[in-house]
């Protein structure tokens, strides 16, 4: 009976083994916790094509928009820990939002391993231009003689969209009326039409509409060649703005074996080196950044830590 039980479990422990070496072996579902035509969506999208063509098998995007971030993450993190099941998330649902919501459904620390922090996005500030500001200084100077006049669209109070233009509210005693979306992408429509004044999206989403001269630039949270004309905030004198900024990170449900993490971990560095991504995402601006999951998870820990004191020095909840 003990020799048939130690069989049984060998066999087990050796089909498991073979399971993880053999991974993926079916469809990989990529949860992206915002709306399609956003930044992060763009990226899980070159990021899954990148891996379904090095790994010959699908990752599929699968869009869960709202709750700034938070209804697609804990949909990643209480799925299933097999490999099958992968988090491509704007930042500010791993580090932001545990300060911003006192009964999070999920633990970004207990129940999510980060694999890797995939890229970092520039931001911009776009306008309208009815408005009739044609700098950030005009712009901040009616948030100061007129405060709430002007509405701002976001992607959700814990997302850089929110956040960057609070700092700067705080910094410049500014005030403008925040309203939030389940995405950016869906802030356009209402930007576009005149329904909002302006927003501070992920700039390769934005360069078209300022191409097409629908949309300004007035300033942005570091160069990037999408905008080479647009200062940053720093040369505008507001430094501590441009530390506000976008990027957007891989991560699974805790659990799941360190063999497919490391696996997926090598598999995007290798995709995110190689020229036909790289010739993909340059235009995007966006930069890739190459770590392990280590060195991810150490990331993530000190933009939360960072976050928490501004969020309790400006009282932010989730309802601002």
């Amino acid at each position: 009976m003990a020799k048939g039980f130690v069989a049984l479990l060998a066999l087990v422990v050796a089909s498991f083994a073979t399971a993880q070496d053999n991974w993926p072996s079916r469809p990989v579902k990529v949860i992206v916790p915002s709306s399609p035509g956003g930044g992060t969506d763009l990226y899980a999208r070159l990021l899954g094509q990148a891996l379904s063509e090095s790994l010959k098998q699908q990752f599929v995007v699968d869009n869960r928009p709202g709750a700034s971030g938070n209804i697609g993450a804990e949909a990643a993190a209480k799925a299933a820990p097999d490999g099958y099941t992968v988090l491509v998330s704007a930042n500010p649902a791993l580090t932001v939002n545990p300060h911003l919501y006192k009964n999070l459904p999920y633990d970004t620390e207990r129940d999510l391993v980060p694999v890797a922090r995939g890229v970092i996005a520039p931001q911009v500030v776009v306008i309208h231009p009815g408005v009739g500001a044609r700098s950030i200084k005009e712009l901040v100077e009616i948030g100061k003689r007129e405060p709430g006049k002007l509405a701002f669209g976001s992607a959700g109070t814990g997302s850089p969209t929110f956040l960057g233009i609070r700092l700067l509210e705080e910094i410049t005693g500014a005030k403008f009326t925040h309203v939030p979306y389940k995405g950016v992408g869906a802030g356009y429509k209402d930007l576009l039409g005149g329904q909002l004044a302006f927003m501070y999206p992920d700039a390769a989403t934005a360069v078209p509409y300022v191409r097409s001269g629908k949309l300004i630039a007035l300033a942005v949270n570091e160069k990037t060649p999408l905008l080479p004309g647009v200062p940053t905030f720093a040369e505008l004198g507001w430094p501590a703005v441009d530390k506000v900024f976008t990027s957007f990170s891989v991560a699974v449900p805790t659990g799941t074996p360190a063999t497919i993490i490391r696996k997926l971990s090598t598999e995007i560095a290798k995709a995110m080196k190689s020229p036909a991504l790289a010739d993909k995402l340059e235009p995007q601006g966006l930069v890739p950044v190459f770590d392990t999951p280590e060195q991810a998870a150490r990331s993530l820990k000190q933009e939360r830590d960072g976050w928490a004191d501004f969020i309790r020095r400006n009282g932010l909840t989730a309802g601002d």
